[in-house]
């Protein structure tokens, strides 16, 4: 069945930097764009940045524009998300998603915490 599994999310200090991974399993990965959402506790799921299928598109919420990079290896079947320069306010849990638009497919990890505290 369809699996993604985030990791690398953590506890860091103002400025410092993380990159989280999303393996993913059970499809076609070249075949879905991939995206990353986080949700700050009390807050809605926001979307923080996309790739599309072959990694030549990339879209970036306004407040990581700059900070955060995604990036996805297709022979790894995996998909990154490089934070640096990051903010209190970046703490969130972070959620992998695919999404194809034929054959249907619309998935979620389990997400992985991110927390910037000092």
């Amino acid at each position: 069945q369809v699996q993604l599994v985030e990791s690398g999310g953590d506890m860091v200090q103002p400025g410092g930097s993380l990159r989280l991974s999303c393996a993913a399993s059970g499809f076609t990965f070249s075949s879905a764009a991939m995206r990353w959402y986080r949700q700050a506790p009390g807050k809605e799921r926001e979307l923080v940045a996309g790739i599309t299928r072959d990694g030549g598109s990339t879209n970036y919420a306004d407040s990581v524009k700059g900070r955060f990079t995604i990036s996805r290896d297709n022979a790894k079947n995996t998909v990154y998300l490089q934070m640096n320069s990051l903010k209190p306010e970046d703490t969130a849990v972070y959620y992998c998603n695919a999404d194809r638009t034929w054959p249907r497919l619309n998935s979620w990890g389990q997400g992985t915490q991110v927390t910037v505290s000092s």
